[in-house]
């Protein structure tokens, strides 16, 4: 079978990407490990999240910036995509900070990243413990909550609905999905690629390896490179709640559902998804210290996801130089960045060429910072 565009990876990052190609009208096929996979949403906390992305490399900073500007909109699509909400609230998002050190760590932080931006910041405000209890007047902070900073125009969602909207979006769109599929070669065929795997051979005029943790094995066969590394995440969820956090917090938000969210940890170079008492246990005492009436909150589920990061944690995108139409695409903020993946990245792909927000998220930085 002979496609247009094939897409390798079927989480958030490949999924958004084949969605925004078939929905641009290209003949588009989604090669899905399965539900076995590691998909790296299992562990994502569902922030739409500017605050601190692209420290050092302001091209992160300002794609990320892009990707919010489109979410209003994407959010709406995929709402009437899968007939259901997706939990999308713009309302901001706010990151607490326990004591005086880690409140001047967040300014410095703002501060460092206003100077590199060279151009239009992310809003992003430094509040006080007054001005935060304003702005959540049912909620008693802890002791120790001295401030927090708070990006207005940062978002929240639930992203497993997410992930089954794109999923309905692009079979509406006549995308094709095969799942439980494992892919083994890219191989340059013509002017397209044969992608073989372990059901079957596809062709397809352009390929994107969107497979997270298994783009080392795949990319180098068509002139790419993306290193990765595990990183597992652990979350917990507590019973429904009566609605008391109205703005979503780094660490602990209440979701459109009712429940708290607490998470996430970062765990370097696992690969088994596994939730462990002592991790789940400094969440849950850092939640506390944050509100401390979720001390008598039942825990209703944990579990964990594995994740993967970049060297520098930051986005790769690239276009193979030995073979034009083969793209590769990580990141690990597949939420936040879902809008633009959809958008203008699936539409430049479809063009042969990659967005100009992008070029210097290419792998070749890593080169640089070594030399």
């Amino acid at each position: 079978m002979s496609y247009d565009v094939a897409v390798i990876g079927g989480g958030m990052v490949g999924t958004a990407i084949a969605y925004g190609c078939a929905t641009r009208g290209a003949r588009t096929v989604l090669l899905d490990q399965g539900d076995l996979s590691l998909r790296a949403a299992r562990a994502n906390a569902g922030l739409i999240y500017s605050q601190g992305k692209g420290e050092g490399l302001p091209a992160y900073a300002a794609w990320t910036r892009r990707s919010i500007d489109l979410w209003p909109d994407f959010a709406a699509m995929m709402e009437a995509a899968s007939g259901r909400s997706i939990g999308f609230r713009q309302r901001g998002v706010i990151a607490y900070c326990l004591g005086h050190a880690e409140l001047e760590t967040r300014r410095a932080l703002l501060h460092r990243m206003h100077n590199q931006s060279g151009g239009p910041a992310a809003p992003v405000h430094v509040i006080d413990r007054r001005e935060l209890e304003a702005m959540l007047p049912d909620a008693t902070l802890g002791p120790r909550v001295v401030g927090a900073t708070y990006s207005p125009r940062d978002c929240d969602v639930n992203a497993l609905p997410l992930l089954r909207a794109l999923y309905a979006g692009f079979l509406q769109a006549e995308g094709v999905h095969l799942p439980e599929c494992t892919v083994g070669r890219i191989a340059p065929v013509g002017t397209g690629f044969a992608i073989t795997s372990d059901r079957d051979t596809v062709h397809a005029g352009k390929v994107v390896v969107a497979c997270g943790l298994g783009i080392p094995a795949l990319a180098p066969g068509v002139g790419l490179r993306a290193p990765v590394r595990p990183v597992r995440g652990q979350m917990i969820v507590t019973e429904r709640l009566t609605p008391f956090l109205p703005i979503p917090g780094s660490g602990v938000r209440q979701i459109h559902e009712g429940v708290v969210q607490i998470g996430t940890t970062t765990e370097e170079g696992l690969t088994t998804p596994a939730t462990t008492v002592g991790d789940l246990a400094r969440m849950a005492a850092r939640a506390v210290k944050v509100i401390p009436a979720l001390a008598q909150a039942r825990l209703v589920r944990s579990w964990a996801g594995i994740r993967p990061m970049t060297p520098d944690g930051c986005p790769i995108y690239q276009q193979s130089p030995e073979h034009p139409g083969a793209f590769v695409a990580v990141c690990h903020s597949g939420v936040t960045l879902c809008a633009a993946h959809t958008g203008p990245l699936a539409e430049a792909i479809l063009a042969g060429t990659l967005p100009a927000d992008v070029s210097d998220l290419h792998p070749d930085r890593f080169d640089a910072h070594a030399t």
